[in-house]
């Protein structure tokens, strides 16, 4: 499961914001997690609550904030909603591969205290 890798990282970049600002502890931690990027937001969650313990951010919340997948037609010049890394376009139907959003997994906010 990298879901837990992914934690330990995220968690580890927050506390260590938290102690550059003097910040006491993390109480607050959104994450920007994109439809097409291979992670299990629940997994994320189960995870967060495992690799807090005994770090500054013990007790903190979790934000997912979803993000749904985007691509770009070259031809129509248009973004248009995706489903796969590979989307036709329902302009001129030509098939696109160009991922606008929706492979991101990224800390949006740290809140401390």
């Amino acid at each position: 499961m990298h879901e837990v890798s992914i934690m330990e990282e995220a968690v580890r970049l927050a506390v260590d914001a938290a102690k550059s600002s003097g910040a006491d502890r993390v109480t607050h931690l959104r994450l920007r997690v994109g439809a097409l990027s291979g992670v299990v937001p629940d997994a994320l969650r189960f995870a967060f609550d495992v690799v807090c313990r005994g770090t500054l951010a013990e007790g903190a919340s979790l934000e997912i904030e979803p993000v749904a997948a985007a691509s770009w037609c070259p031809v129509c010049r248009s973004e248009f909603a995706g489903t796969d890394f590979f989307n036709e376009c329902p302009g001129c139907h030509k098939v696109c591969g160009e991922l606008q959003r929706g492979r991101e997994i990224e800390i949006a906010t740290v809140e401390t205290n």
